[in-house]
């Protein structure tokens, strides 16, 4: 499973926004595969950051 995969995974489980950090951790990979894939996923539009930092699915 790749980065962006596991990304969509971890946020479609949680139940409010997470953190870049909190994505890495739950997800076991490190944090700059999740900052690669938090950045494709917001530029296909689906996830949306609905505080600084904080990101969720897209409903």
């Amino acid at each position: 499973m790749d980065a962006v995969e596991l990304v969509i995974r971890v946020l479609s489980e949680s139940n409010e926004p997470l953190k870049a950090g909190e994505i890495a951790e739950k997800a076991g990979i490190d944090k700059k595969l999740v900052d690669k894939a938090i950045k494709e996923l917001k530029k296909e539009e689906k996830i949306e950051s609905p505080k600084r930092c904080y990101y969720t699915i897209k409903k």
